[in-house]
């Protein structure tokens, strides 16, 4: 019943009868210009359907299950690194991340006094020890250390986010 009477009244408003005399046309702007206020709730019949269609997808989209799960990111690397120092290990560290298939950002941090000490102290090693790598905020460590968690299976515990 209150379908009959929107699309009724939208037939009414959508007519052009009667604008040639000036109040039926001024009542029936200032109407369409309600109607486009609120949303246009008088509609057509076809706009009808077509909108009860959309909520019906939408419905089916909402109550739909994902039947793949998305990939969790791989948290950052970072290879801190200092010039030259120490080339072997750096190529020992990026041929083991690049086996691993792991994404790494290299920083040479000679030249940032305040990123040495940070690096310094939360690895827990000295100067000649650079390169260092960590994941996220986790200090991995130098080379020798990153086999020794690779071979425990905690490197792939931190790339996994765990």
């Amino acid at each position: 019943m209150l379908d009959l009477v929107r699309t009724n009244l939208h037939r009414a408003l959508a007519s052009s009868v009667g604008d040639g005399f000036a109040p039926v046309r001024l009542q029936r702007d200032l109407a369409r210009r309600v109607n486009m206020a609120l949303g246009e709730p008088i509609c057509s019949r076809d706009e009808l359907e077509r909108r009860r269609a959309a909520a019906k997808r939408l419905e089916e989209l909402r109550g739909a299950k994902t039947s793949t799960p998305f990939a969790k990111a791989q948290p950052p690397v970072v290879i801190y690194r200092e010039r030259d120092r120490n080339v072997r290990a750096l190529r020992r560290i990026k041929e083991l991340l690049d086996a691993k298939g792991v994404v790494y950002t290299e920083l040479d941090i000679a030249d940032d006094e305040s990123s040495v000490d940070f690096v310094l102290r939360e690895a827990k090693c000295e100067r000649d020890a650079l390169p260092v790598v960590f994941v996220a905020t986790t200090a991995v460590g130098t080379y020798e250390r990153l086999v020794e968690q690779d071979v425990a299976g905690h490197l792939d515990e931190l790339l996994a986010g765990a």
